[in-house]
Formats: C-alpha cells, sequence, structure tokens
C-alpha cells in the first residue's frame, strides 16, 4: 500500500466527522488511491451508511495513524515512546457490530483508537559509556546529527504534501472540465442519462459493419432476421434510451440496464447473433430483399414457402409486411405482401414458368381465439378439418383470383380493415389475431405451390392467460399456445423430425403442409422495439427467435470471441432421442409442453389442456346447435303437413297420432343429446375457471 495512507488498511476504525458535527467511529472499506481518499462504512439505526472522506481529514482526527513523516517530533522534542500495549478492537472483525450512535458516543478520553503496533527492535547489548572527558563532545555531535536529520525528513514530508495538493487540484480540475463538456454535449435533464454515457462509451468501441445490397443472398432452408425500428413519437416525447445496437450485419447486442444492491447502475451488454440483422435506417425493401425474395422461387418450383413477422405489438411487424403508415393510413404497395406479389407476376413471364400456364389466387383470413375467420367474406367463420388423406382443408375459405399486383393490394386493404383489434395489457391497440396472408399458383386447378404471408399477434398478449376476463384468457392462452407451436414445427423442419405436433394449435394446423415436404422454407422476421421501457419484451423475442434459430446453427461455427456452443449440440441430441421414441399418436399439446418446460408449468398446461378442450367443446356444440335447427325447419314442415291432415273430415287419425308420436320422440332425442352437450360444455367453461386461478408461468430462460 502507498505510504501516503501511513497505517490505514481496510479493516481499521477511525474517528469521522460528520456534516452536522458530531464525531464517531467508522470502519475503513476501501482505500481509493486514485483521489487519496478512503471509504468509510458505520451503522446508524439498524442501517449501514457509508461515505467518503479525503485522507488530510482523516489525519486531521487521526493523528496516530498518519504516515511518520507528517508527524516527524520536532528537533528540541525527543520522539514519543513507543506504545507498549494496545488495545485490539474486536468490531474490526465483525462488520455486523452496531457502531456509536449519537447517544452512545464514547468520550474523548475513553475511546478506543485501532492502532498498529510497530515491530520491537531486537534488543542490542549498551555500550560501555565513554570517558567523562569525551561525553560532552560526543553528547555535541550526536545533537547536531540528529537536528539535520530532522530538518532533512522534515523538508521531504513539505515536498511530499506539496506534490498531493497539487496532483489534487489539478484532478479536480480535470474532472470539473470533463462535467462542463458533458453537459454542453447532453441534456442532463433527460431521465437515465448516467445510463445513456455508458451505451455512448460502449459503441464508441465497437467497429460497425453494417448490412449493405453488396452483401451475398444466402440459402437458408430457415432463415431467422431481426429487424430494429426507430424510436417513435411517443418515445422521442418522453426521451426514452436507445438500449439497441446492431454493430455488424448479424449482431444484435441489449444494452440492459442493472442496478446493484449498493444501487450503483450498471450495463448488462447482451449480443445475440442471427442470419441477418437490420438496423433502424433499414427500409422494407432491403428487408424483403434478404427475407421473403428468395423464397418466390420456392413456390415456381412445386414447393411451399413462409415468412412471418413476429414481436411485441408497436414493434413494426404490421409496417413491415403490410407497408408504411402515413398517420392511419396504410401504403400497402410498399409491404412484403405486396413486394411478394410484384415479384411473383414478375416470374410468371419468365419463359420457364410462362410455359406452365399457371394462375395466382390469394387468400386473406386471421386467427382468433382458436378460430378462423375469412377476411375476404365479410369475416365468414371457416372449419378446419382433416380429409382421408390426412390433408388439412379450411372449408370455406374463399380464393380470389388475382391477375396483377394491384388486384393484390385492394384484397390487403379489405382483409386489413376488419381484422381483429383491442387493447392489451401492454399496449393500447394490439393485433389480436394472427393474419394469413397466402398467394397462391394453380396449374389446371391443383395446387402447383404456396407462399403464406403471416403477420403474428403481439407476443406480449401471451401473457395475459391469468386476467380475470374469460375472453382475454382465451385469447392469450391461444397467442401463448400458437406460437409455442409455431416454434417446436420450425424446429422438427430444421431436424427432419419424424413428428411436428402442427395439431397443437390452430396457427399451425392451417400450415402444416408448409412444415412436411423437403422443399418447404421458411423465413422468420423478428421485430423489436428500441427503448429502454421495452427491453424485457424485446429480450422476449430475441430468445424466441433465438431457440428457432438454434437448430439451424453450425455447430462448429464460433462468433468473433467466442466458443461454439456445445450446450446447444447435447441439446439436441437430446431432443433427437425424445422424439424418437414418442408415438405419433401422443397428444400434440402435451408433447409441445414438454418440449418447453422452462416456459410452461405444470398449472400452464392444465390451463392450456382446458382452454383446448373447451374451443372442441365449444365447436361441437355449435355444430350440433345449427343441426337441430336445421332439423327443426324440417319437424315444422311435417307437423304443418300433419296439421293439415286433420282438417279432412275422415282424416286417419291412428295415422296422425303414429306421426306426431315419431316426430315427438326424434325431438326428445336430439334436444336430449344436445342439451346433455351444453351440460358438459358448462363444465368445461367452470373446469377452465378454475384452472386459470392455478396459473403460476415460468419466465422464459435466458439463453
Amino acid at each position: 500500500m502507498a505510504s501516503g495512507f501511513g497505517k490505514i488498511v481496510v479493516g481499521t476504525y477511525v474517528e469521522i466527522k460528520r456534516s452536522d458535527g458530531r464525531i464517531h467511529q467508522a470502519m475503513v472499506t476501501s482505500l481509493n488511491e486514485d483521489n487519496e481518499s478512503v471509504t468509510v462504512e458505520w451503522i446508524e439505526n439498524g442501517d449501514t451508511k457509508g461515505k467518503e472522506i479525503d485522507l488530510e481529514s482523516i489525519f486531521a482526527l487521526n493523528p496516530d495513524v498518519a504516515p511518520d513523516e507528517e508527524i516527524a517530533p520536532s528537533p528540541e522534542t525527543p520522539p514519543p515512546p513507543t506504545p507498549t500495549c494496545v488495545k485490539v478492537n474486536k468490531i474490526a472483525k465483525n462488520r455486523r457490530t452496531i457502531a456509536p450512535t449519537k447517544n452512545d458516543t464514547p468520550s474523548r478520553d475513553n475511546r478506543v483508537i485501532p492502532t498498529r503496533a510497530r515491530p520491537q527492535q531486537p534488543q542490542q547489548p549498551e555500550p560501555a559509556p565513554p570517558p567523562p572527558s569525551q561525553q560532552p563532545a560526543q553528547l555535541n555531535q550526536a545533537q547536531t546529527q540528529q537536528q539535520l536529520q530532522n530538518a532533512r525528513r522534515k523538508s521531504n514530508c513539505v515536498k511530499e504534501v506539496e506534490k498531493l495538493q497539487e496532483k489534487r487540484e489539478r484532478r479536480r480540475l480535470q474532472q470539473q472540465e470533463l462535467r462542463e463538456k458533458r453537459a454542453q454535449e447532453v441534456d442532463t435533464t433527460i431521465p437515465n442519462y448516467e445510463i445513456m454515457y455508458m451505451i455512448r462509451d460502449f459503441r464508441a468501441s465497437l467497429d460497425y459493419r453494417p448490412l449493405t445490397t453488396a452483401d451475398l443472398i444466402e440459402e437458408h432452408r430457415i432463415c431467422v432476421c431481426v429487424r430494429k425500428r426507430p424510436l417513435n413519437k411517443k418515445e422521442l416525447a418522453m426521451k426514452d434510451l436507445d438500449v439497441i445496437t446492431i454493430p455488424s450485419k448479424d449482431v444484435v447486442m441489449v444494452h440492459e440496464p442493472k442496478q446493484k444492491v449498493d444501487l450503483t447502475r450498471y450495463l448488462e451488454n447482451q449480443t445475440f447473433r442471427f442470419d441477418y440483422a437490420f438496423d433502424d435506417s433499414t427500409t422494407n425493401e432491403m428487408v424483403y430483399r434478404f427475407t421473403a425474395r428468395p423464397l418466390v422461387e420456392t413456390i415456381f418450383e412445386r414447393g411451399m414457402a413462409t415468412c412471418f413477422a413476429y414481436g411485441q405489438t408497436g414493434s413494426g411487424k404490421t409496417h413491415t409486411m403490410g407497408g408504411d403508415f402515413s398517420g392511419k393510413n396504410q401504403d400497402c404497395s410498399k409491404g412484403i405482401y405486396a413486394l411478394a406479389a410484384r415479384d411473383v407476376f414478375l416470374m410468371l413471364k419468365k419463359p420457364n414458368y410462362k410455359k406452365l400456364d399457371l394462375q395466382v389466387y390469394a387468400t386473406f383470413f386471421e386467427i382468433y381465439s382458436g378460430k378462423v375467420f375469412d377476411l375476404l367474406n365479410r369475416k365468414a367463420k371457416l372449419r378446419v378439418l382433416e380429409d382421408g388423406k390426412q390433408q388439412v382443408q379450411v372449408v370455406g375459405l374463399q380464393e380470389k383470383e388475382v391477375k396483377c399486383t394491384e388486384d393484390v393490394l385492394k384484397l390487403i386493404e379489405v382483409g386489413n380493415s376488419c381484422r381483429t383489434s383491442g387493447q392489451t395489457s401492454a399496449n393500447a391497440h394490439s393485433s389480436r389475431s394472427h393474419a394469413v396472408f397466402q398467394i397462391i399458383l394453380r396449374r389446371k386447378g391443383k395446387m402447383h405451390g404456396k407462399f403464406s404471408l403471416i403477420d403474428l399477434a403481439g407476443n406480449e398478449r401471451g401473457a395475459d392467460t391469468s386476467s380475470a376476463d374469460r375472453q382475454t384468457r382465451l385469447e392469450g392462452a391461444e397467442i401463448n399456445k400458437s406460437l409455442l407451436a409455431l416454434k417446436e414445427c420450425i424446429r422438427a423442419l430444421g431436424r427432419n423430425k419424424p413428428h411436428t405436433p402442427f395439431r397443437a394449435s390452430k396457427l399451425t394446423q392451417v400450415l402444416r403442409d408448409s412444415f412436411i415436404g423437403e422443399n418447404s422454407r421458411t423465413c422468420m422476421i423478428a421485430t423489436i422495439s428500441p427503448g429502454m421501457t421495452s427491453c424485457e419484451n424485446t429480450l422476449n423475442t430475441l430468445r424466441y427467435a433465438n431457440r428457432v434459430k438454434e437448430l439451424t446453427v453450425d455447430p462448429n461455427q464460433v462468433m468473433e470471441g467466442g466458443r461454439p456452443n456445445i450446450h446447444a449440440v447435447n441439446q439436441l441430441d437430446l431432443l433427437d432421442e425424445e422424439w424418437l421414441s414418442i408415438s405419433p399418436q401422443r397428444d400434440d399439446l402435451k408433447l409441445l409442453c414438454e418440449q418447453n418446460e422452462e416456459e410452461v408449468s405444470p398449472q400452464l398446461f392444465t390451463f392450456h389442456e382446458a382452454v383446448s378442450q373447451l374451443v372442441e367443446m365449444e365447436e361441437q356444440v355449435l355444430e350440433d346447435h345449427r343441426a337441430v335447427f336445421q332439423e327443426s325447419i324440417r319437424w315444422l314442415e311435417d307437423e304443418k303437413v300433419l296439421l293439415e291432415m286433420t282438417e279432412e273430415v275422415d282424416y286417419d287419425v291412428e295415422s296422425y297420432a303414429t306421426q306426431l308420436e315419431q316426430i315427438l320422440d326424434q325431438k326428445i332425442e336430439i334436444l336430449t343429446e344436445l342439451r346433455d352437450k351444453v351440460k358438459s360444455f358448462r363444465s368445461a367453461l367452470q373446469e377452465e375457471e378454475q384452472a386459470s386461478k392455478q396459473i403460476n408461468p415460468k419466465r422464459p430462460r435466458a439463453l
């Protein structure tokens, strides 16, 4: 330790002077060489308090711990004797002991000041005294030598103190200049401006290499990318901080603010890597170039392509898929829907595809709370069934033939105008449904290829499963379940799994043909908000996207300055064994929850089971009710004929009674069956209510 600290070490108790004039003991917890000060702590009224004090103030109240040079004796005064006994301060050995407070501060006469005992010099045999004749001369010589040594020591001490003072003043001036410079650069009225400085300093050390049009477009069966939007007007008005940095074409960094126990704030910089990363200056055309455009050719080669946008509400999903907004008006011509349609019609003109004589059709539907509605047919409710060949059919879905891009834009405008939206716990206007726009190529009536473009519901909606409102619970449960199922289906596609859990949700069920077959390709665009207030939702989005891409990353790929993801490799091997041991007949929902134990608690799984059963029973009750209604119309016609027969004078009474009895028996049988199903449905409603109260969701695991 530097000599400037004298006898002070960590754990030494010293006297300090408070701003109100009180003097009491405190323990030294750290020595600060940069500014020649010490940090002390004490306990007052059960709370631990502390402050930083410069050495001059410490030595003024505690001269016994000052450096020897600063308390050197004068030439006329002999040095004080070395203390032979020093009381040991046991408090220094136990920091949890309460320090003296104002009421019990010891007097200065009774205070015990811990010091470090000086090492005793080995005793030497005393030399024989000189003859009396030599004593005066030797005494004068010794006194002169002692005076010179004391003067030299005092001179060195003064020089050292002057150096310390000069160094301190220079440092204070530098700090003042730095504060003034920062005050000129940044408005200190901005909330969390300390975090802003940390982010700015961190970004200054990065080497930026953003994605450009000159970069090659790589071939991916599963492509996962991230798009960051700019700060919006609301975030700028509240002076929210941008905590997202995209230093290169495939890296996303999140600067998550953290706080230590002592309230010190710091940054936790989390890094994610994907196929592509788009910063806030990227246009829709640029995003389309690297994401959906490479998939257009797939559908011409008799394949299935899927591109979907995933993220928090307000993160830019609808802007990316549907187009730019100008107030409440949307320019659909600049969205991925329209850009993909434009390239489809351009491809049709190529000689090798023109000879195929393909027709282009479009569908637009939404999936809301486990139900499917046709957005191009006044939101007619549709049924999703499997035919005898185990092909999923959306019964009643209308396909509109389109001849040009303008026809597609008109359909998009019609569909967007009636899409379901509402308020969530996180946003005032949330997309509560998954919107699916499909471009279908047919040749002589048969399916040739299909491109599904999906704007998913906001992922924060899945957290609303514990709400007291049943409709909100059903919405959140369906979104949560469908997003988990979508992730697992894509993972299964990437690993060529023998079974895909597409039956776990309506979304994956209607997209089943996109997850099977060798000529199927998928692209996911994870949209994120840059603001610090959205940091938690942004991290959840990136973790979800990372889990999707986890199965397609080369295990030997090493990030710059990192190591191979050994954990991911082991996990993949484990998943292979689990999937192979599962029977294809096993319930997809149970399988889905087993594969996501870190996100789905047992109570949440029970709730999902109750909701799934509730949705199935609701569809069955509605179908039976509709059938009974149609049957009732036939009964009315039969009864009308029967009553008309009784108006005849000589009608057959026995025939009348027999036919009426048959009609009543049919009514009783069918209505009784419907009544029993309604009772079961009411019981399912109660089970869902009870299951919702037991939910204990697990938070997503950090990757």
